[in-house]
C-alpha cells in the first residue's frame, strides 16, 4: 500500500485517461507514475481483476487488481519508488502490510486496520488479504516473505 499526499492509506492508481485504450491500459500507465519504473517488469492484466465498487462521486468506480510479485519484484519495487514521477506529491511513500497478528490478538493487522484508508481501500486489502493472491518465499536470512499484491483504486 502507499500513504497518500492526503495522509490515508490507498493503492497506487487513478483515472483512466484518454489515451488509455482500456482499465488495464490506465493502470499499468498509473504503476509507473507512482510506483516507478521498476512497475514495468511486470503487467497487470485483465487476469488480475478482482472486484468494482461504486466510488463517492458521480460516474467514478473503484475496480481492485490484485497482482502477485515476487520477493525481487517487490524489493526493486519498493527501491525505485522515491524516484517515482509522482514521489512526493501524490505519494508519500509505500507501506508494507503487517499479515500477522501478535500474541496480544491485537498488534500487526488489526491494529494496521485501525489507520485511515481511502475510498474502498480497507475493503479492498481484506479482500486481497483473505482471497489472494499471495506467495510465501524463504526471504533473505531464512525469514518467511509474504509476497503481496500492488493493486489500484479507481
Amino acid at each position: 500500500m502507499q500513504m497518500r499526499f492526503d495522509g490515508r492509506l490507498g493503492f497506487p492508481g487513478g483515472f483512466v485517461d484518454k489515451q488509455d485504450n482500456s482499465l488495464e491500459e490506465g493502470l499499468n500507465r498509473e504503476l509507473r507514475e507512482e510506483l516507478g519504473e521498476a512497475a514495468a517488469a511486470f503487467r497487470v492484466e485483465r487476469t488480475d481483476y478482482r472486484s468494482s465498487h461504486a466510488g463517492s462521486g458521480p460516474r467514478v468506480v473503484a475496480h481492485f487488481y490484485a497482482k502477485r510479485l515476487t520477493l525481487e519484484q517487490l524489493l526493486a519495487v519498493e527501491a525505485g519508488a522515491t524516484r517515482a514521477k509522482d514521489h512526493g506529491l501524490e505519494v508519500l511513500g509505500l507501506v508494507r502490510v503487517p499479515l500477522y497478528t501478535l500474541r496480544d490478538g491485537v498488534g500487526g493487522l488489526p491494529t494496521f486496520l485501525e489507520n485511515s484508508f481511502i475510498g474502498s481501500a480497507r475493503e479492498q486489502l481484506l479482500e486481497a488479504v483473505l482471497h489472494g493472491p499471495m506467495e510465501t518465499e524463504i526471504g533473505r536470512e531464512g525469514r518467511m516473505w509474504e509476497c503481496f499484491l500492488i493493486g489500484p483504486e479507481r
